[in-house]
C-alpha cells in the first residue's frame, strides 16, 4: 500500500544538500558553518570553489564598523574565487558542468557560489589548476585602461600591493617612466622587479614630497594612481600631479570621508578619475584582458601570491592582509 503524505510533510522528508561556508561573526571573528548548498536558477550557474584570493576591502568589515552588521551571510565578502562549475540553470547554454572558471560572485569563502552565467569566465587550459583569483586582475586591467598611459609619460604609482605591483609592470611595459611610492622595503623591491624606474619611501607627506621632487629636478608626473585607499597617500598624490594630469583613485576609501585641496586641484587642471567599475561588462572585458596578460607574461601572477591559508583559517588570512608581515603581498585561501 502506497501512503502519501501532505506536501509539508513530504518537503520536510528531503534535507537539503549542506556545505561548509565562512560566516563572520563579529569584529576579528569567523566560524566556519554548515549550511545548505544554493541551486542555481534560471540563467545561472554554480560553482564549486576551489579557491578565493583576500581583498583589502575585507578589512572594513572585518575591523567591526558601526555600519557592519553580524553575522554575514554565508561565504560573505568572499569575490576573488575560481572553480569549476558543478551544476546548470535553465537557459544557460556556453557553460558547461565541469568547466574551470574565474567567478565574479561576492559570496565565495564557501564550497560552492551561485550566481549569473555572464559573471563566471572559462578559463584557458594553461590556467587549470592554478590558483586565479579574477576579480582584482580584471580590476587592474581596468584601472589601466581609465589611467590611458602613454609612452614617454611620467607615471607614479603611491601603494605597492597586489595590485599597485600589477600597475607598476603594466606602466612600464606601456614605455611610461615609471615611479613607485610604498611604505614597506619589500613593496619597492616588488615594484623594482615589476619594472619600477626609481622607487620612494612613503613616510610623511612633506617630507616624501620633497625628496621626489629633489630627485626628480621637481618635475610633476602626467598621471598618478593612488592605490592605498587612505588620506596621506591621497594628498601626497594631489602635491606631484602635474598640470592637467591624470589623478586615478584606485584606492577602496571606506573609512569615512576624505579632504581634498580642491584650490590645487582646480589651479592644476587636472583630470580625477574614480577607477572602480561596477558594470558587470566591464569586468567582464577586463578579466578576459587579464587572462590574456597572463599567458602572454605581461602579468607573472604566481610570483604575487605569496600567502596560502585553508578557508578554516580564513581569520588568519585577513589578519595577513592587514598586517603585511614582511613578503607578504597578497593572500588566497584554498577550499577543499
Amino acid at each position: 500500500m502506497t501512503i502519501l503524505l501532505p506536501d509539508r510533510q513530504r518537503t520536510n522528508c528531503t534535507k537539503p544538500e549542506l556545505m561548509l561556508a565562512a560566516v563572520v561573526a563579529g569584529p576579528g571573528e569567523v566560524r566556519i558553518e554548515e549550511v545548505p548548498k544554493p541551486e542555481p536558477g534560471p540563467g545561472q550557474v554554480r560553482v564549486r570553489m576551489l579557491g578565493c584570493g583576500v581583498c583589502a576591502s575585507n578589512l572594513g568589515p572585518w575591523a567591526g564598523p558601526e555600519w557592519m552588521s553580524f553575522p554575514t551571510a554565508p561565504g560573505d565578502l568572499g569575490h576573488e574565487g575560481w572553480g569549476f562549475v558543478d551544476a546548470v540553470g535553465e537557459g544557460v547554454p556556453s557553460i558547461r558542468e565541469g568547466d574551470e572558471v574565474a567567478t565574479l560572485f561576492y559570496r565565495s569563502y564557501a564550497q560552492y557560489d551561485v550566481g549569473p552565467a555572464e559573471a563566471v569566465m572559462k578559463l584557458p587550459r594553461f590556467l587549470e589548476g592554478t590558483e586565479f583569483p579574477g576579480e582584482p586582475l580584471a580590476c587592474a586591467m581596468n584601472i589601466f585602461r581609465r589611467a590611458a598611459i602613454r609612452p614617454g609619460q611620467r607615471v607614479a604609482i603611491i601603494g605597492i600591493g597586489f595590485l599597485g605591483a600589477i600597475l607598476t609592470r603594466l606602466a612600464s611595459l606601456a614605455g611610461a617612466e615609471t615611479i613607485a611610492i610604498s611604505r614597506r622595503q619589500f613593496s619597492l623591491k616588488v615594484a623594482q622587479r615589476m619594472g619600477a624606474h626609481e622607487t620612494f619611501a612613503l613616510e610623511e607627506r612633506h617630507r616624501t614630497r620633497e625628496e621626489i621632487a629633489d630627485r626628480l629636478s621637481g618635475q610633476m608626473f602626467d598621471r598618478v594612481i593612488e592605490a592605498t585607499g587612505k588620506q596621506v597617500p591621497l594628498d601626497l598624490a594631489g602635491d606631484i600631479i602635474g598640470e592637467r594630469g591624470r589623478l586615478i583613485i584606485a584606492g577602496y576609501h571606506q573609512d569615512g570621508p576624505r579632504m581634498v585641496d580642491m584650490q590645487q586641484w582646480n589651479w592644476r587642471g587636472i583630470d580625477v578619475i574614480n577607477a572602480h567599475e561596477r558594470d558587470q561588462r566591464i569586468y567582464y572585458r577586463g578579466l578576459r584582458e587579464a587572462i590574456q596578460a597572463v599567458e602572454d607574461g605581461r602579468i607573472q601572477l604566481r610570483s604575487l601570491l605569496t600567502h596560502s591559508f585553508p578557508l578554516e583559517r580564513l581569520g588568519d588570512a585577513l589578519n595577513a592582509t592587514r598586517d603585511r608581515e614582511d613578503g607578504f603581498l597578497k593572500a588566497t585561501v584554498s577550499i577543499s
